[in-house]
Formats: C-alpha cells, structure tokens, sequence
C-alpha cells in the first residue's frame, strides 16, 4: 500500500514540476521531501487505528489424527487420498472376526448364569419354607410346654395335699419333659434353617442369588464392551474432509496407539488467523467487517466477518514451574528483594569498578574536598560530616552493612 502511495505521488511531482512546470524547482526538495514524511507518516498511524492490516494471515484447517479404538487387521480402506469425503463416510474396516468369536462366547455364557440365578431363587424358596414351618412347629411345641407345665404344678399341689394321685403327677413331670426336648430340637432346627439362609447385607435375599445376579451383571457388562468394539471396527469421517497422504493399506495392522495414528484427516471447515501488534487492535471488535486477499486467488477480495479477538501473546507466557521467572536489575529500594531471592547460605557482593572499600574511601575523600561548607576547623563536626556522607554513599551503592562497620575507623585515617 505504501508503495502504492508513493507512485501515486511521484506521478503528480513529474506532472507539476517537469511535465507542466506549474511551481519553481527551487522548492522541489522542500515540498517533495518533506510533504510525503509528513503525509505517510500521519495516514499510517491514522490507519493502523482506524483500519488495521496485516501481512501475516493464515488459513488454517483442523487435522484430525485417526487413531482407530481397537487393534486388528485391516481388510478394506475405501477412501482415496485428497479426495472429498463425507461425514459417517467408511475410512477403513478391521477384521471383526475375532470380536464376533468373543461376543458370541460372551453370550453364550448367559444362559448358564441365569440358570444359576433361577436355581439360586428355588433354593432360597425352599430354605424360607422350611424356616417357616421351623418357626411354626417351635411354636406349637412351645404352648404345649407352657399348658403342661401349668398342669403339672397343679397335679404336684394335689398330690401334696393327697387330693390326687402320684401317678397323675409323674405323667405330668413326664410329658413335660417331652415337650421340653421337642422345644430344644425345634429351635436347633430353626438356628440350622436360618444360618443356611445367608442373607446379602444390602438385600433381603439370599447370598447365592446375590452373586448369580452380579455375575450376570458383569457378564452383561461385558457383552456391552464387545458390541462396542465389534462395533469400533469400523472408523467413519468424523467430518467433510479429505484424508492427506494415505499410507495404510489393505492387510496392515492397526494399533491403538495414540502416538501412531494411522492417517490424517483434514476437515473441510477454515478458519483465517491474522496477526496484529496489540496497539492496533483497540477499535476491533467481533462483528466488524474484513477484507482479505490470499496468493493463491490473485485478484480477489474476500469479504469476512470478525469472528472474535485473542487478547494473549505467547511473548507474555511464563513456563509453569516452581522457579522464580526472570528478573532485571532492580532498583535501590527493591534491594531487600534482590536479596531475599538469593539462594540461602550465599552471600551477594557488588563487584562494580569503583565500589567496595577503596572506591568508598575515594568518594568520601572527593566529596570532602569539593565541598565548600566543610566544618575544616571542628574535628567532630568534620567526623560527623565524613559519616554522613558515607552513609549516603553506601546507602546509594548498595554496600553490605559490615564494610559500614569500618566506617569509623575509615574517617579517623582520613
């Protein structure tokens, strides 16, 4: 554009000074030198904000790296390279008899778990019948205890009395002893029904049907998974694209391994990135109007919409670390910093010419003599004057405090 520019106005100079000669070519230097600086210098700073361009724009693609989800041979790759290809288009299949061999096994194993699980429901039936009548005959037994227990106090009161007979009271001590070791064998009976009916400690069901019912689960579990990777055999277009630079073929070995795709897919869709300095960016915003020109259409404009504006710079990226990031010289006030980052245990030593003890020794001796307000006549005033300056001195060249401490000792030399 610039030099656009300047063509432009090196016609209209040749066309007043030469071609017409309608102004004196003494003020050719002036007017042709200075006019265009000025000119130029103030359309582009009024153009790189108000409309910005850019030499650096880039249309870029996504790249899909095809990584088939299973491994296995490859029996068929339809597509062709750098040829269009649709979306749910076939890639290329693997062989998916060996998925079809497991999926079969898988299910052919649950019918034997589910007649596991029916038979695990029968038994546990069964053990709540039998705990049942268990419970029912304790029962029983145990009200005949309790009327013949009641019958026997009354016929030892009676035999105690003489209103009845011995025999009475014996046959009486007699059955109840039966009936107490029917009672007895009843509730062994009911402890045995009962331990054998082990219940899940989640569900109110027997611990058989619990592990029949998870054994089907994960057999059901399973079933899902092979599906799924007889399904996987097949690798469809994630998108409208093309494959670049096809290299599997028919009787290759598919791996699943994301580090070695088997071929790149280039979707269809762009999108166009174009670089600006951050000053030029102030007025953009999504929404506005673009215009871009690309080599490979010579002679045309295309007209574009402002997508959105990255407000990030790789230059201000700082690597994520456990160290400090990089640091400058400080100024004197953030000398405590500079110290504090050290590494412990190391001591900090300004080595410029000039400084440390003899340079100090120096810059008091000069400032003692250029200095027309010097107490010459007051050895305390004189003193106290060297120390201050010193001070300063020390304070401005950032000295460690042990090289203030030979101050004193320092002055008294001087």
């Amino acid at each position: 554009m610039e030099i656009i520019l300047l063509l432009i106005y090196s016609f209209f100079v040749w066309l007043i000074f030469f071609k017409f000669k309608w102004l004196p070519q003494l003020h050719l230097p002036v007017i042709v030198i200075s006019l265009p600086i000025f000119a130029l210098t103030a359309l582009i700073l009024m153009l790189n904000v108000v409309a910005p361009s850019s030499a650096d724009v880039r249309v870029i693609n996504y790249v899909v790296q095809v990584v088939p989800r299973v491994a296995g041979r490859v029996i068929e790759v339809p597509v062709e390279a750098n040829r269009p290809v649709k979306k749910g288009d076939v890639l290329f299949r693997i062989d998916p008899v060996p998925f079809q061999q497991e999926l079969r096994a898988l299910e052919a194993k649950l019918p034997e778990m589910e007649a596991r699980l029916d038979s695990a429901q029968a038994y546990q039936r069964e053990l709540d019948e039998q705990l049942k009548s268990a419970r029912a005959t304790r029962t029983a037994v145990s009200s005949r205890l309790t009327f013949t227990e009641r019958r026997e106090k009354q016929t030892a009161e009676l035999a105690r009395t003489g209103s009845g007979s011995v025999f009475d009271r014996e046959q009486a001590e007699t059955e109840a002893a039966s009936l107490r070791a029917e009672l007895a064998t009843a509730t062994a009976s009911v402890a045995q029904v009962s331990r054998s009916c082990r219940r899940a400690p989640t569900k109110d069901q027997l611990s058989e049907v619990a592990q029949a019912q998870a054994a089907i689960e994960q057999l059901q579990a399973q079933i899902v998974e092979a599906n799924w990777q007889l399904e996987q055999t097949t690798v469809y277009a994630p998108a409208d694209g093309s494959v670049i630079n096809l290299q599997l073929r028919a009787g290759s070995y598919a791996a699943n391994l994301p580090m070695a795709p088997v071929m790149s897919f280039v979707e269809r869709e762009q999108w166009v990135l174009a670089m600006y300095s951050q000053n030029e960016l102030r007025y953009v915003a999504p929404g506005n109007e673009a215009e871009i020109a690309l080599k490979v259409l010579p002679n045309r404009i295309i007209k574009c919409e402002v997508d959105s504006v990255v407000w990030a710079s790789s230059t201000g990226q700082l690597p994520i670390g456990g160290t400090l990031p990089g640091q400058g010289r400080h100024p004197a006030g953030a000398a405590g910093q500079d110290r504090g980052a050290a590494a412990p245990g190391r001591r900090r030593r300004n080595h410029l010419p000039g400084h440390g003890r003899a340079g100090a020794r120096r810059h008091l001796y000069r400032a003692r003599r250029t200095d027309p307000h010097h107490p010459q006549g007051d050895p305390a005033g004189r003193h106290q004057a060297r120390l201050a300056r010193a001070q300063a001195a020390l304070n401005t060249m950032r000295i460690r405090p042990r090289i203030r401490s030979s101050l004193p000792r320092c002055a008294r030399r001087w």
